[in-house]
Parts: C-alpha cells; sequence; structure tokens
C-alpha cells in the first residue's frame, strides 16, 4: 500500500469513527462501503475522461495525418526496361507487362479521380475495375481511357504511328484535337502522328499482337516494312529499308526461344531473298541483285 492509499484509508476511518448514531445507521460499518463506493465512482469518471482525451487525440493524429497524406504530392515512380519484359503491378492492383525498351511512369498512390499513368514504349495492361476512377495511359499524342479492362498500347517514340489494341472490356482513344473513337474487343486503333488522324480497323490476329510478352515473336505473312518496325524496336536498333519495293514484301515466320536479332535476320533474308548490311549503328536492307525483283 503506497503512501496515497495510506491516507485514503485513514481519512475512511477517521469519517467512519467520527459519527455519533445511536442506532449505527452511519457507523463505521456502515459508512465505509459507501464512502469506498464513491471514491471508486469518482475515480472510474476520472479514468474515463483521461481514455476520452487521449482517444480524442489519437483521432485528431489520424486525422491530421491522413490530411497531410491527401493534401502532399504522391512521388513519381520510373520502371524501365532494356533487353528483357517486365511485371509491374500499379497501387490498385493493374498489372502492367512491360515490352523491351519500354517505360512507364506512375505515382506512388492514386490520389486523384483518374488514375494515371504514362508510357514511352508497348506494354499490356489488365487494369483493376473501378467506375468511380477511370484509368488513363499517356502516350504523348494519345489518351486511352478505361474502367477495367485488357489492353496493348504500342508508343515507340521512333514509330510513325500509336497501336492500341484491345482485348476484353472497351477503351476510348483521345486526341489532342478532340478526335476520339471507342474501341471493342479484337479491334485495333492506329494514329498517325504525322497527319494526327486516328483510325480503327479489325485486328489481325490479336494473340500475335502479344506474344511479346512470353519472349516470342511471331510474322504471320506481315510486310517486311512491319517486321523491321517490330526489329527496331525489340532490339533498340534502325533498321533502313532501302529499296522501296522491298518494304510489301510480305513473309511469315516464328521465333519462340528467344532468339538473337542476327539469327533472325539471317532466316528472314535466306526467306525475303535480299541482303542486309550493317553500318553500326543503323541495319540496311537492299535488294540482292542475283535475285530478281520481289
Amino acid at each position: 500500500m503506497n503512501d496515497k492509499e495510506q491516507r485514503i484509508e485513514q481519512a475512511l476511518d477517521k469519517l467512519a469513527t467520527s459519527t455519533r448514531s445511536p442506532r449505527g445507521e452511519f457507523s463505521m460499518e456502515a459508512t465505509r462501503p459507501l464512502l469506498e463506493k464513491r471514491i471508486a465512482a469518482r475515480r472510474r469518471t476520472r479514468l474515463l475522461r483521461m481514455v476520452s482525451a487521449a482517444a480524442a487525440v489519437v483521432v485528431l493524429c489520424v486525422l491530421g495525418w491522413n490530411t497531410y497524406l491527401y493534401m502532399a504530392p504522391a512521388d513519381m515512380i520510373i520502371v524501365s526496361t532494356l533487353a528483357e519484359t517486365k511485371v509491374v503491378q500499379l497501387p490498385d492492383g493493374t498489372e502492367v507487362t512491360l515490352n523491351r525498351y519500354t517505360s512507364l511512369t506512375y505515382p506512388d498512390r492514386f490520389k486523384d479521380r483518374n488514375r494515371q499513368v504514362s508510357l514511352t514504349g508497348e506494354a499490356y495492361f489488365a487494369v483493376t475495375k473501378d467506375k468511380n476512377h477511370p484509368f488513363i495511359v499517356q502516350t504523348g499524342a494519345v489518351d486511352v481511357r478505361v474502367l477495367g479492362t485488357e489492353f496493348n498500347v504500342e508508343a515507340y517514340p521512333r514509330d510513325e504511328q500509336i497501336r492500341t489494341t484491345l482485348f476484353e472490356g472497351s477503351v476510348a482513344i483521345d486526341t489532342p484535337g478532340d478526335n476520339s473513337l471507342v474501341l471493342v474487343p479484337g479491334e485495333l486503333a492506329v494514329y498517325n502522328k504525322a497527319s494526327k488522324l486516328l483510325s480503327k480497323s479489325a485486328a489481325p490476329k490479336t494473340n500475335d499482337e502479344i506474344a511479346w510478352r512470353d519472349g516470342a515473336l511471331i510474322f504471320s505473312h506481315i510486310s517486311l516494312k512491319e517486321i523491321s518496325r517490330q526489329l527496331s524496336n525489340a532490339f533498340n536498333v534502325e533498321i533502313v529499308i532501302e529499296d522501296q519495293q522491298l518494304e510489301e514484301h510480305r513473309l511469315t515466320g516464328r521465333f519462340i526461344h528467344g532468339e538473337t536479332l542476327d539469327t533472325i535476320l539471317s532466316l528472314l533474308q535466306d526467306a525475303g531473298k535480299f541482303e542486309i548490311k550493317r553500318e553500326n549503328p543503323t541495319l540496311y536492307i537492299l535488294s540482292n541483285p542475283k535475285e530478281p525483283n520481289v
């Protein structure tokens, strides 16, 4: 028993023994429990006030911290790839697969009405559905707006076009000139940077469009010009077709084992009957003078 408790005991004894009730109504035995009950009640009241005050302080601290987080600018995260693909999970659960030589910028938390990211290169998006917070992919010239869907965006700086292929759900494509269109699954939107024209069409073999996610390159009877574009982006090298007659020459090839650029070009060269000249850092495709024009 500490000093404080001893003083309380002495006070109780003094109060109880000071009564002069002839019937013992205020005797020590009868009064002591009443006084102890009253003191305990006061202690509980005081403890409750202390707990309430502490809780109020905690609530104010939490509100202040949440207000700070809301007002503070979000930190921006940049993820880039070189000669590899990479899967990134965004703060809302959206999963993004980045192709080679691609850069994605996004906030460490989505705090605004729109979930907005920036893309340079190519990426496949599986967006977490949230109808109250549209997801927007900025590519510089084109914005892709979605609520929850799966789509592929190809926006390499050296390309003449920005391509969006939709696999599931729906997306809206917006351009600076207030030109926009909506895609349904299986459609491809193409924006021409030079003419600033936006068009859509059926996407040819959409599975081939995203074969790169598995490290594969699949060319299904497509032009040498398109093959050169894809190889340029996949291996970060400039490829120039010097003979325009070769640009529309169509080839088919499946490269699913991580073949090198030299291997791919060698096989295509044998099939396409053209020559390749390397002048670092550029590759030139020329007609083979020993072969008839294609």
